[in-house]
């Protein structure tokens, strides 16, 4: 019982005649482990002070240090259904803090107790007392990969050069849910992309010479989005996809410091999008340069692709559709 609660305490009025028959109020406390503990919601904090008994079944519970500080006397006990029900008789309040799994057989009671039809059920109120941010699930992300890390044969061996194939291979994977416009896929597929990010950066912790961190490949790529983003994080202005696309450019000209349009385009990649990057790279440096006058299909491929560049088409993406459409009429041929 809270000792501040008026019934509790000599000299305050006695209940209301009538009032033992009020079937009362229960409050399950809801909390995100991801939100630090004691930072609560107001009608958080202002269920718990009102409330004639608090409870938590989980004497461990990182919230309780935060609760008791603050004056809320709570009682460590994991009461039934009807147990709850009793509690709550007269009119009383009583808050349960709910463990990580969320109390469902203690919900699931309460619900077959009202099915019954033979109890004034108390009022049964779910308030979330803290919520999580967007982006909030990448913490599990995180924690979870260091335990598979430090667990799992497979993974606990793995390097990055080890993984650097499956995340070509989970790259194209993307793209295909994308030119599929698979919704389902094109999530999954997000977060097998997002686990190479996750993975590889978490063997980069074990570095002996140079370790690196999540953080620090977050706290990197924020930092570049804002100082190539001037006309969302600073002064300047920029009212059409062209000018942001020159703000960016000339930060990052500012940035890298190259000698030549060509650096830092990977020579690894597809043939048609290599072609392409190149091709996009000398017209935007408003470089006009004639194609090598050579005979060949790799050369004639050459062309299409810097054709297609000049167009606004990305050749990989024109090439794949039609291997699609090529796939489907041997199919058809088939069957």
């Amino acid at each position: 019982m809270n000792a501040n609660r008026p019934d509790a305490t000599p000299g305050h009025p006695q209940a209301a005649p009538g009032a033992a028959a009020a079937p009362g109020r229960v409050v399950l406390l809801t909390t995100s482990h991801r939100v630090a503990p004691g930072l609560l919601s107001w009608p958080a904090w202002q269920a718990l002070h009102a409330a004639d008994r608090v409870l938590c079944a989980d004497g461990a519970h990182p919230q309780l240090p935060y609760l008791r500080e603050a004056g809320i006397a709570v009682e460590e006990a994991s009461p039934t259904a009807q147990e709850l029900v009793d509690a709550c008789a007269g009119g009383r309040t009583v808050v349960v803090v709910a463990t990580g799994e969320g109390e469902p057989a203690l919900t699931d009671g309460l619900a077959r107790l009202a099915g019954t039809g033979r109890l004034t059920m108390p009022e049964l109120e779910l308030l979330p007392a803290s919520y999580d941010l967007p982006g909030a699930r990448l913490l599990d992300l995180v924690q979870v990969m260091d335990r598979i890390r430090a667990a799992c044969p497979w993974s606990s061996r793995q390097t990055h050069k080890g993984l650097a194939k499956y995340g070509i291979e989970e790259a194209y994977e993307l793209v295909e849910a994308i030119e599929e416009g698979d919704r389902d896929e094109l999530r999954e597929e997000l977060g097998d992309v997002l686990l190479q990010v996750v993975f590889h950066a978490r063997i980069a912790e074990e570095d002996p010479e140079a370790p690196f961190s999540i953080d620090d490949v977050a706290g990197g790529i924020v930092a570049k989005l804002v100082h190539r983003h001037p006309h969302v994080f600073g002064d300047a202005t920029a009212e059409t996809p062209e000018e942001v696309k020159a703000h960016w450019l000339r930060t990052k000209a500012i940035e890298k410091q190259r000698t030549s349009v060509t650096e830092g385009v990977p020579l690894g990649q597809p043939g048609l999008a290599l072609a392409a990057k190149l091709a996009s790279r000398a017209r935007t440096a408003g470089l006009d340069i004639p194609l090598p006058a050579v005979e060949g299909i790799g050369y004639e491929l050459l062309a299409l692709a810097v054709r297609a560049e000049a167009e606004g088409v990305d050749p990989e993406a024109a090439l794949r559709a039609a291997a699609r459409a090529y796939r489907d009429a041997i199919r058809q041929a088939e069957g």
